[in-house]
């Protein structure tokens, strides 16, 4: 009988200590998550939430796409500061701009800093915390709300073919590349709608407007002060267009005081 309870308890300490061991080989991702429970027939019992390491730290409130944000007179004054002077279009080749690049040297590219950034909710990331899995994301352009980041392109507010023909042209490729994968500045580069980002393309405002309207007067005057920071310049045309947009916004805000 000693011998039969000796016996028992030597099988439980094995099976508990094979337990141990699945569990530690989880924690260190040697194992998929979950084996453990599905090895006890609890997967079903535990409501699938990630782990805390595949969540992303809490991003920066979203700023609201209201003209309310925008200051008029930083803007206008900014504005003038910009050269105004033909493009060069011919040229262009988008290898030469890298971009979706970790310049910090971590495994978070420019695009999975974005998503995390811009996500409404802490994005989940993948076991090795280099990728967005999940998210939610308002499109400022269209209104639209995307939780799939394979639904979300990362735009450059200014173009980088539009980037090239008005001054960057005469950049080194690691400007270029500073510019293509700026996260230093949220008005460089935002979350958008594939469609939304593609329809756009490398056209400015005067070729293309956001079709959410009370975005419109937020769009310009985030690019006026893109084109201003990075030292670009605008021909003629967009000139007039810019200019005629932000003061009609400008009026408008003025009105509703």
């Amino acid at each position: 009988m000693a011998r039969r309870r000796s016996l028992t308890l030597r099988g439980l300490f094995i099976v508990l200590a094979i337990l141990a061991a699945i569990a530690v080989a989880e924690r260190v991702d040697i194992l998929p998550p979950g084996t453990l429970d599905r090895l006890l027939g609890q997967e079903a019992q535990r409501a699938r939430q990630p782990r805390r390491s595949q969540i992303a730290e809490p991003p920066p409130p979203v700023v609201a796409s209201s003209s309310d944000r925008i200051d008029y007179t930083e803007v206008a004054r900014r504005l003038d500061t910009i050269r105004v002077a033909p493009e060069k279009r011919r040229g262009y080749e988008r290898e030469a701009w890298p971009h979706w690049l970790a310049l910090d040297g971590g495994c978070l590219n420019a695009r999975e800093k974005v998503l995390i950034r811009d996500s409404r909710r802490p994005a989940t990331l993948d076991a090795k915390g280099c990728t967005v899995k999940s998210g939610e994301w308002i499109d400022l352009y269209t209104g639209e709300r995307f939780t799939d980041p394979q639904m979300v392109d990362i735009d450059h507010r200014v173009p980088l073919e539009e980037a090239y023909s008005s001054g960057g042209h005469e950049w080194s490729r690691e400007r270029r590349a500073a510019y293509a994968n700026d996260t230093s500045d949220p008005l460089t580069l935002l979350a958008a709608s594939r469609e939304a980002n593609r329809a756009k393309g490398s056209k400015g405002p005067e070729e293309w407007l956001p079709p959410k309207r009370d975005g419109i007067c937020l769009y310009v005057a985030d690019w006026i002060l893109v084109k201003a920071r990075w030292e670009l310049s605008m021909d003629e045309r967009e000139r007039v267009t810019v200019g005629n947009i932000l003061a009609d916004c400008r009026a408008s805000a003025a009105q509703q005081r």
